[in-house]
């Protein structure tokens, strides 16, 4: 029989400030990012605004805001507790998956961004309108290869499980003009 390795606290609280700090320099707000790290190297299902602030030995006003944050982005959920005014925040089930399918309209933003850039540039004829074609051609590709991908991850993730596949999510969601992203 397997022995269960011990959980290592230090290290989960260095990875913790790690990928805060990754996410960080992409952008994503820094606190958002150490509380989605605290909830994913819990062992509990949930957390208390409480027991996040404790484990980040940070203020209850920004755990408050990442919590709101990662909310609006559909990434953490908040459970009422019966009988208490307290709340418990827990991770959305496959919030990545989730996140990067919600994101997926920015794609094609900024392809449509980069078409009236090219345009306004004077077309792919010239250097900048070229860059800027070659950008918003990268986007499209991008997005219309997601249903695919999004297929692959469904059957693997359904393999690890061992589930059958999923029905695929079709040629029907390729067309960018019923894209549920």
């Amino acid at each position: 029989m397997a022995q269960r390795r011990q959980r290592d606290e230090a290290a989960l609280r260095a990875f913790v400030e790690d990928m805060a700090r990754l996410l960080g320099d992409w952008g994503f707000p820094r606190m958002a990012g150490r509380v989605v790290f605290t909830l994913m190297a819990a062992d509990e299902r949930s957390l208390s605004a409480g027991e996040l602030a404790d484990r980040l030995s940070a203020s209850p006003a920004a755990i408050s805001g990442a919590v709101r944050y990662l909310g609006h982005l559909g990434m953490v959920n908040r459970e009422h507790v019966p009988g208490s005014r307290r709340d418990r925040y827990r991770l959305v089930d496959d919030s990545w998956y989730e996140v990067t399918v919600a994101k997926m309209t920015l794609l094609k933003t900024l392809a449509d961004a980069a078409a009236q850039g090219a345009e306004a540039a004077g077309g792919a004829g010239t250097v900048a309108g070229s860059r800027l074609a070659d950008m918003r051609d990268f986007y499209n590709w991008v997005q219309e290869s997601m249903p695919t991908l999004l297929d692959q991850w469904a059957e693997l993730k359904a393999a690890k499980a061992g589930q059958p596949p999923p029905d695929p999510i079709g040629p029907a969601v390729a067309d960018p003009a019923v894209r549920p992203w």
